[in-house]
């Protein structure tokens, strides 16, 4: 399954409808989830079109995807230790290093939006533990951990902001430089996902062959 865009929580929506998609996803049998997003880097190291491969979020939205009466496909408080799933950090790292594509590792924090940051809020942001900041992803990724979904997330660095040098941002740069990375995010994931095909394909023949009255699940 694959979604053209996201609803944005700045647009409007609440948090039910953000998540809505991955709640539809879950009833329709999804076990691993991809995410991707254009962010503002805060990491020096980091240049404008690089692919972060997030290891982790800082949710900072005013209101928590799971505010509510708990849906009953996970728990009512979810452990978040590993949201990210190493083992697909690990394939994406390996299929980068194959077709040599330079990918930087962070942690991602979302905000509300719709307002860029300013360089003030970018130098706490980074203060506070984040590489890349921007407005989305974080309630996605919680309600698909809630769900038992595996997750793995790609920010494409499209500004920076924090350092000594402000640099004005535009929409439509964030655009240019999300559309000139993303042929090698696409590439990486799209790897991953035959990889991951072959994996579970073995697997289940490998079950089909030890237990040949029972339903592969």
């Amino acid at each position: 399954m694959a979604m053209q865009g996201r609803f944005h929580y700045y647009e409007g929506y609440s948090m039910k409808e953000v998540t809505f998609p991955v709640r539809v996803m879950y009833e329709l049998g999804i076990k691993t989830l991809f995410v991707s997003n254009a962010a503002g880097g805060m990491n020096p190291q980091f240049k404008i079109g690089d692919l972060m491969i997030i290891t982790d979020h800082i949710n900072f939205f005013p209101e928590h995807p799971l505010r509510g009466k708990n849906f009953p496909t996970g728990p009512r408080f979810p452990d978040m230790h590993e949201t990210y799933d190493k083992k697909l950090i690990q394939l994406a790292s390996e299929i980068a290093r194959e077709k040599k594509i330079r990918v930087t590792y962070g942690v991602y924090i979302g905000l509300q939006g719709p307002t860029f940051e300013t360089p003030a809020e970018y130098r706490m942001y980074h203060l506070m533990g984040a590489d890349a900041v921007g407005m989305s992803t974080v309630p996605e990724v919680i309600v698909a951990h809630h769900c038992g979904i595996r997750t793995f997330g790609i920010s494409v660095i499209t500004d920076l902001g924090g350092f000594d040098n402000p640099v004005e941002v535009s929409h439509e740069e964030v655009q240019e430089a999300a559309n000139a990375s993303q042929p090698f995010m696409t590439e990486i994931m799209r790897e991953m996902i035959i990889r991951s095909e072959k994996v579970e394909s073995q697997k289940k023949e490998k079950f089909n062959t030890d237990h040949p009255t029972e339903e592969w699940k």
